[in-house]
């Protein structure tokens, strides 16, 4: 495969690992910083789960944690795994019945969750084994 005239394929692949667990590390931060994560809790009591606080707070640790140890690429399949099935059920509880699109025709729909599940398929695949 040729590469890019300023990267190479592994670089970018690189550079792409670690913009996308920014973004995770992100979401778990925000949620964090202004005190949303017993919301995201009662949300999830709401949805049927019995301990939706720890939940909560257990994926959002996992965001933040999780984020970091992915960008230094250790037990990258591991942690993919986690986040693909993290935001399988994001589709499934909160963003399908918004439709497609997050913003715009539509508001808070599956794409975002959609693009960073092949994301992180990608990164599970371009991993060293």
């Amino acid at each position: 495969m040729k590469n890019f005239p300023f990267i190479t394929v592994q670089q970018a692949l690189l550079v792409f690992r670690i913009v996308v667990s920014c973004l995770l590390v992100a979401h778990g931060a925000i949620r964090m910083i202004a005190g949303t994560v017993d919301g995201f809790g009662e949300f999830l009591n709401s949805k049927g789960f019995i301990i939706g606080p720890a939940i909560a707070w257990f994926l959002t640790i996992f965001e933040i944690t999780g984020g970091l140890v992915l960008a230094s690429g250790y037990f990258v399949r591991w942690i993919a795994a986690i986040f693909i099935i993290e935001h399988c059920f994001g589709i499934i509880l909160v963003h399908a019945p918004n439709g497609w699109f997050v913003v715009g025709y539509q508001s808070g729909g599956a794409e975002y969750s959609v693009l960073l599940i092949f994301s992180l398929l990608l990164i599970a695949a371009s991993a060293k084994r």
